[in-house]
Formats: C-alpha cells, structure tokens, sequence
C-alpha cells in the first residue's frame, strides 16, 4: 500500500491497499474522467518465457492463445474438470513474455499450479508479485506506454472476442450499458509505484516518472464503483466456487468457444449448446434513503407483501458486490436464480434474526438474461434505466 497522508484502507481483498485518500467522490469523479490512477499493487503477477509459452498456456486455459500478437490484451480462464472458475487472468504478451495478473493472493497458487504443468514444455514460470506492481487507470497516463520497462493490459470488456458470445438480452455489443467501458491495467516496478505517494511528484512531474500533470491517487472505493457500473464481475467477490462462466457473462470475453480441449470444456459446451446456466449475474440500483450500504453477502428476496414475511422469505441470490457512484448512488452486483422473475421488485435482507434484520429495496436491471443459453430464442432490447 502506498504510503500517502489521509489515506484510508480498504476492506476485504482490497485491504492492502487504499480505498480512498480522504476525497472518494472526488476520487471517482477523476477517475471515470481518465485523470487518476488506482493502487492495485495487491493483485498478484505471474509471467510465463521461454518459446512454447503461448501454445501451452492455449492447452490448458478457456482462450485461445496459441496466436496471440504481442501487445494484444485478452481475458482467460483456468477451470476445473467440472468447468467451475479456479483462476481469472487478465493476460497480455509482450514478444518474449506472457504477463498474468490475478486477485489478491492467487499468484502463489497459480504459479504453483503452472510449474507443475510444464512437463516437457519450454516455459519458465515466475512470481513476480512484490516485484511488479498493478496500477489501474480508465485512460493512457501519458508517457508511461512509451517506457520499455511498463506494460498495459487492456481490459476487452464488453467486446465480443474472437469465439466468445453475449449472454445479455441484446446480442449487440454497441447496445451494451457499458459499452464505452475502458479500463486499463499498467504493470510497473515497484519503485516506480513508491514514487507516486511522493509530493513532489505529484505536483511537480519529472520527466518519465511517476504521475504527470492534473493526474491524482484515487482509491479503490473509486474503481470498484466504476467497476459495478460496468456490469463487469470480479472473480472472487462475483464468484464462489460453484461459478460457471456463463452465469457472469464471461463466454463472452475469457472464452473461444471453438478451441480445442482444454479442463472444464465439456460443462462450457453442454451449457452453452444444450442447457441454461442455473444463476446469473444481475445488477440493482438501491434505495438511496438509509445511511449504510447492505454488505456483500446479504439475501437477496422477492418483495413479499408484508413486512413480516420479509425476515422468513426465501433467498432468490445474494449480494456480491456493492458501492457508492458518484452519479447512480448506491448499486450493486449480485447472483440470482436462473428463474427469478426479471420484472420482481427486490429486498436485500442484511444482518441476523438475533440482533435486527436491515432491509434495502432494489430494482433489478438483467446483465444475464434468464433465457441465455441453448443458443437460440434470445430476446431483445437490453436497455438501462438512468446514467451510467
């Protein structure tokens, strides 16, 4: 984390590191204009060299990756035998190396996972987390793309990629609520990171280094709002481990539906082709009017028509993710049943029967539709209510 006066940390996955620096609306409001940056030195790094780096990881990942041209950035996924979400890499080849990044804490066991897969495979693996940090930004920080020791990853959301396929009504990506979504990830050693909590430069930009000019610290309450926003999940707070990528709408960006073999490819295929995934991923705009946000893990209920019946009533989901935007006001992600009807008026029930049950109104906006899968008799029309 860096060390910056007025700094305060986060919570949960995102506790490394700062979730504001004393502004956080005004964080945000930097950040969504492309004129802040994002401490996310916890995300771990992992790099794959050597010659055969790209043809093995295309075995064993959900991408396809054996052609992949340097500097292109993709999304791919390590799955288990039963097509379940194990790791969610943002990926981007530079020539001579594949870079990785991944939640906090996961690189250990990638790495772990990777060297024991090498087998005859020309491919070194390497942990380069606490070496190589992650800085996240919505727009190019000037000169930072023309250093030789930074890379960028670009996140594809919500572009359909090569193979992949749009689990939202509307099929269109142009159509899509966060269709100018844009969200980069720049990979920069860590000396680098230190000098950005340094006055100096934040005031005064030398040349080559640290941040330019009119650019702030935004927190990571900044980027998680503008991350939900997006409609864009994140594994481990939009995932358990029962995640399948279709309930998150991640065939369309970390899956080449017709690649050959990989783990977990047989689920990918049969739900796509045959079934409907049995959760997807939704997102609520909540009544603004209490003075807390519910938490992550909070039910998720039909309205039923007393109150009564409220702290009893069946769980239909459960909150993932939630945050305050500077412009919708509190929002969150959250996974429902498949059959939750789209048009049901919304409860998130949050704390215990022993020591008071809160309850917030939520209005649900579909990300994945309830008739995604088997192909075809998609509807249409995917449209959002409000801002973004």
């Amino acid at each position: 984390m860096l060390s910056v006066p007025g700094a305060v940390a986060g919570n949960g996955p995102d506790a490394p590191v700062a979730a504001h620096y004393g502004q956080p609306t005004a964080e945000q409001r930097a950040l969504e204009a492309g004129t802040a940056v994002v401490d996310l030195s916890h995300r771990g790094v992992v790099t794959v060299s050597g010659p055969d780096r790209l043809t093995w990881l295309h075995v064993l990942t959900s991408q396809k990756l054996d052609r992949l041209a340097p500097g292109v950035s993709t999304e791919t996924l390590f799955l288990d035998v039963q097509g379940r979400i194990e790791f969610d890499c943002h990926l981007v080849d530079d020539g001579e190396t594949t870079w990785l990044t991944v939640e906090p804490g996961e690189n250990a066991g990638l790495a772990d996972w990777l060297q024991k897969m090498k087998f005859a495979s020309r491919v070194e693996i390497a942990d380069r987390t606490g070496e190589i940090a992650v800085v996240g930004s919505t727009a190019a920080v000037p000169g930072w793309d023309e250093r030789e020791d930074i890379t960028r990853w670009e996140d594809p959301w919500p572009r359909i990629g090569e193979g992949g396929f749009p689990y939202t009504d509307d099929p269109d990506p142009a159509q899509h609520p966060a269709a100018d979504w844009s969200w980069n990830e720049y990979l920069v050693p860590v000396p680098l990171l230190e000098e950005l909590a340094e006055p100096s430069s934040r005031t005064t930009p030398r040349e080559g280094s640290a941040l330019p000019e009119g650019w702030t610290l935004a927190g990571t309450m900044a980027s998680e709002a503008l991350r939900i926003a997006a409609l864009r999940p994140r594994h481990g707070m939009d995932t358990d481990e029962r995640t399948i990528p279709h309930e998150i709408d991640l065939v369309r960006t970390a899956v080449h539906l017709e690649k050959g073999c990989y783990k977990g490819q047989e689920t990918i295929a049969r739900v796509h082709n045959l079934g409907r995934p049995p959760r997807r991923l939704t997102f609520l705009q909540l009544d603004g009017s209490g003075h807390t946000l519910p938490a992550p893990g909070s039910d998720v209920i039909v309205r039923p028509e007393s109150e009564a019946e409220a702290a009893t009533a069946r769980s239909v989901g459960t909150v993932t993710s939630v945050a305050q935007h500077h412009e919708m006001g509190p929002i969150a992600l959250a996974i429902l049943k498949r059959n939750t009807d789209p048009t049901a008026e919304l409860l998130l029930r949050d704390g215990n029967a022993e020591d008071g049950w809160s309850f917030t109104a939520a209005t649900q906006e579909t990300v994945v539709s309830p008739q995604a899968g088997q192909v075809v008799g998609r509807q249409s029309g995917f449209l959002r209510k409000g801002a973004r």
